[in-house]
């Protein structure tokens, strides 16, 4: 059976994913990205999440928990583009973190200066993680809202928002958390990452298997509700192991965000 549902989610899969995830990388000519998870509600309606790193740097080579902010940093945080509801909305799901972790956001419009640079441009949705926003020059920006618009449902600013915020304050992507285990069916895996992004089996340990190491990041137990846990379904996976589309922040995500940056 899973057979025959694999088969229909790669026939689903190709020509979406792939333009999704195109545009968000190429717009700013980056290298592939470290990690790229879909996180699209519907495989026929797949986007695609993208943490980004800069040009000769590398997640492996650099800690995680040096890319975390000094505790108590005020962030400016320019939206440049998109509709006045579309940024309300931004705004409205980005301060969740605030309710939890001693970090402020100071959101202004069309400032080329500030520390983290929002667009708007259509494809992907991604960030760069944490204080590698400081090696973003140029006024280029450091975060996009590929597919947000004024019809864009609260569930999906509240998914994408959060979970890019989440990664500007140098949170990783749970599916390589170090305790993660997920039970890959890796070459259903690789096949369908080969149909769906043309990705090498290089490029697939590098984005999906390969794990951070318990030196370099700061981290709780692992947490398949996280917001930071992009959907792992049934079909890519040994036995009855998925994870679902979640949307808010969970109760790991709100004590671990304090412990990284307590009040």
């Amino acid at each position: 059976m899973k057979q025959i549902r694999i088969a229909a989610l790669l026939l689903l899969a190709g020509s979406a994913f792939t333009a999704c995830q195109k545009k968000g990388v190429n717009e700013q000519n980056e290298k592939t990205p470290e990690t790229v998870a879909v996180i699209s509600p519907e495989f026929q309606h797949l986007k695609v999440c993208t943490e980004l790193y800069p040009e000769g740097t590398s997640a492996r080579g650099a800690t995680i928990k040096a890319k975390q902010w000094p505790n108590g940093t005020t962030l400016k945080v320019s939206l440049n583009g998109g509709t006045a509801f579309v940024r309300n909305k931004v705004i409205q799901f980005a301060r969740q973190w605030e309710t939890y972790a001693n970090i402020k956001f100071n959101f202004v419009t069309n400032d080329r200066k500030a520390t983290i640079r929002v667009t708007f441009s259509p494809g992907g949705s991604w960030s760069y993680i944490g204080t590698d926003a400081y090696a973003i020059k140029g006024g280029k920006a450091t975060m996009n809202f590929g597919w947000f618009d004024n019809s864009t449902p609260d569930d999906e600013f509240s998914r994408v928002a959060i979970h890019e915020f989440g990664h500007a304050l140098g949170m990783i992507h749970e599916h390589q958390h170090p305790l993660a285990d997920v039970p890959w069916d890796k070459p259903k895996v690789y096949e369908y990452y080969r149909q769906t992004q043309g990705w090498t089996t290089q490029q697939v340990d590098v984005n999906l298997f390969q794990k951070y190491s318990t030196t370099e990041t700061n981290f709780s137990a692992y947490d398949q509700t996280s917001i930071m846990h992009y959907p792992v379904e049934e079909e890519l996976t040994i036995g009855n192991f998925s994870v679902g589309w979640n949307t808010v922040l969970s109760g790991t995500d709100k004590s671990f965000i304090g412990t990284v940056y307590p009040k």
